[in-house]
């Protein structure tokens, strides 16, 4: 029980700080557009990283020297890129949210893959998830309840934060918070890209 409440502090502590990946999550669960396909995603890329990263595969970060400084520019260009989508969202303005009719947020398929990018294409979520939650979860006996005390924490964090945005549902039917909401995203991803790009 010990390891499994320390994996799920470490666990949800990680994950909740605002990210890229939250901020997309936060905006499915707003626009209610695929948000259980995508907190399952994100979930269960989670539990995929910690399973490796107790299983001892966070070596392969220093294995392959240059491996964490491509996923680094990889990250970095698709979070300029979602950053510029973001800003221009805010700058032209006009959204709302929407009863019924056509799905605003797009397809399941580019909500999905978009998902994954942010999921995969991140570094800090190999350093967070697979490198400290690995060498962490070395302290805990067993391991597994350590594994499982993180993952319990992933689904937790992104099916609340996903489900939990409908809450703010009346905000959003105004245009201006959906421009503030994009506003803070674009800035946020700019900000990680930066981060990324000159550590």
């Amino acid at each position: 029980m010990q390891a499994a409440l320390g994996g799920f502090a470490l666990g949800l502590s990680l994950i909740v700080a605002i990210g890229a990946q939250n901020a997309f999550v936060l905006r499915q669960g707003l626009l209610r557009s695929h948000v259980f396909t995508v907190c399952l995603i994100c979930a269960l890329s989670d539990a995929l990283l910690i399973l490796l990263g107790v299983t001892g595969f966070g070596a392969l970060t220093t294995a392959v020297p240059g491996l964490e400084t491509a996923m680094r520019w990889l990250g970095a260009a698709f979070l300029i890129w979602y950053g510029a989508r973001s800003l221009f969202a805010a700058w032209r303005g006009g959204e709302t949210l929407r009863a019924g009719g056509a799905d605003p947020a797009g397809s399941r398929r580019a909500a999905i893959l978009t998902c994954l990018a942010f999921t995969w294409l991140n570094p800090h979520v190999y350093l967070d998830t697979v490198v400290l939650l690995g060498a962490v979860s070395a302290q805990y006996e067993p391991r597994a309840a350590f594994a499982a005390g993180a993952m319990i924490a992933s689904f937790l964090f992104f099916f609340s934060l996903g489900y939990g945005a409908r809450a703010l549902g009346p905000l959003f039917e105004k245009p201006l918070a959906w421009r503030v909401l994009d506003l803070l995203i674009g800035l946020v991803m700019w900000a990680i890209a930066a981060r990324l790009a000159f550590g």
